[in-house]
């Protein structure tokens, strides 16, 4: 415990790689060997730099002296140059060639790429996770009947697996998201103060092609395989927006599953996992509450409005820089990774430890069955000899007094009546024999085999299970 405040996406949620990922420490030694890579490339394209100097940059990248940078900090009111101080002080011969050409930019805006880059790349894996435990759940219930809702009412079967393919279709576009954020983000490179690289003109005597050589060897150090065409002193903060919209569509898919999921244990259908020493509720002590999926919906109800701030903060950029994005995107961008990170880890938890209750799938749809069965019945009485006009009216009435009877409490009788009805020329045992839950199902297996087939060959990248989670 601690007497400070903690984010609960830290402290509950997140996992440890990210955690890792978005740490100051991560942050700061990134910071540090993008000036090391800095000095190396300027010296490999003849600026006065020392091998000793780049050699003393290179073995003081992780030790940071965080209280140094404090008390500079404090004193100077600038990050950045407390950080430049703090490595001068533990690299003295190279302090004076350190940050040379660059601005603040250099190492914020190119640390922040490498780190949303990277976790990007995580939770793309972790959407594969959950596309391969949501494809297993597919695969097995691909043929199991169960009652369709439209409207969130009894409507024409489906079956349980392909219900499934519905939410994989979701976190497979979303999976297209991710690769579109990856696919277009670019390095920002060394560029100035206003993006004109003017000093840089200065230091290589008027020599672009030097400058263009310099960014295109900083890039591919971090693994990039360009910079942005052109910018002001930042990278276009547009790239947040998509990536934000990424994160926020993962929470959408997430949300949609976790809701039919809610709806379904209501009706002791599917239920998510339950431990065995698991308690639903402080005083109802037989409560089994879909808490997984609830936090699911909760999580994902953050990420979606903490997407809002990427546009606002993109639309609101002035000329080359402004600094009122700073502060935001220091919380909205690590914590908008971190809660994607905690929604997928719950939803790849729960997708894997689905429990279905094929009797209780089984007799709700029998329930509705006769209903859903009437139109079929309506053809096979017409090939009897029957008058369609007519039959549909007996079908109407005898539906509705059935209907009147389930509201009050007692069971369906629908196929009773309508064997009673003389003139509909069916008996009971002949309506019987056409509920079959299969004959009403279409082709839902075979759309299940279809759809498993197009993604099973992605799910070889998935990531394993990461840490526990308290879940």
């Amino acid at each position: 415990m601690t007497d400070r405040y903690e984010s609960p996406l830290s402290s509950r949620y997140a996992s440890d790689f990210m955690l890792q990922l978005f740490s100051a420490d991560s942050r700061y030694r990134t910071w540090r060997k993008l000036w090391t890579a800095l000095a190396r490339e300027e010296r490999n394209l003849g600026l006065p730099i020392t091998e000793e100097q780049v050699a003393a940059l290179e073995a003081h990248q992780e030790d940071i002296d965080y209280d140094c940078v404090r008390r500079r900090e404090k004193e100077v009111r600038h990050d950045v140059m407390a950080h430049i101080y703090a490595y001068g002080q533990v690299a003295p011969e190279a302090a004076g060639i350190l940050h040379l050409g660059a601005t603040s930019c250099y190492v914020t805006d190119n640390a922040d790429l490498i780190l949303y880059r990277d976790a990007l790349r995580y939770l793309r894996k972790e959407l594969l996770g959950v596309l391969d435990a949501l494809a297993r759940f597919a695969d097995k219930y691909k043929d199991l009947p169960a009652l369709g809702y439209t409207h969130y009412q009894p409507a024409q079967p489906v079956t349980l697996g392909k219900r499934a393919t519905l939410w994989m279709q979701d976190f497979l576009s979303d999976v297209r998201e991710v690769d579109f954020a990856l696919e277009n983000i670019r390095f920002l490179g060394c560029r100035g103060t206003t993006g004109t690289e003017a000093s840089f003109m200065s230091l290589f005597g008027g020599d672009g092609a030097k400058i263009d050589a310099l960014n295109r060897a900083l890039a591919a150090s971090f693994g990039f395989d360009a910079c942005y065409e052109v910018c002001g002193q930042t990278y276009p903060r547009k790239t947040d927006s998509r990536i934000l919209n990424a994160l926020s569509s993962i929470a959408q898919s997430a949300c949609r599953m976790a809701t039919d999921l809610r709806l379904l244990q209501h009706d002791r259908q599917v239920e998510e996992p339950f431990e065995e020493n698991q308690i639903g509720s402080s005083a109802m002590a037989y409560k089994r509450n879909p808490m997984r999926c609830e936090r699911i919906c909760s999580l994902s109800r953050y990420m979606m409005a903490d997407a809002l701030n990427a546009p606002l903060t993109a639309s609101a950029q002035w000329m080359e820089r402004t600094l009122d994005d700073s502060a935001n995107r220091r919380i909205s961008l690590p914590e908008g990774f971190l809660c994607a990170d905690a929604v997928l880890r719950l939803v790849r938890n729960v997708a894997g430890g689905l429990r279905v209750n094929e009797k209780i799938v089984d007799k709700t749809l029998r329930e509705y069955l006769p209903f859903i069965a009437t139109e079929n019945l309506l053809m096979e009485a017409v090939k009897k000899g029957g008058d369609r006009q007519e039959l549909h009216e007996i079908i109407r009435r005898c539906s509705m007094e059935a209907t009147a009877r389930m509201k009050n409490g007692e069971d369906c009788d629908l196929l009773p009546r309508l064997a009673a009805e003389q003139r509909f020329g069916l008996t009971l045992a002949e309506m019987e024999a056409l509920l079959d839950p299969k004959n009403f199902t279409g082709r839902c297996g075979e759309q299940v085999s279809r759809f498993l087939d197009l993604v099973r060959p992605m799910l070889t990248d998935a990531a394993p299970q990461a840490d526990a989670i308290d879940l």
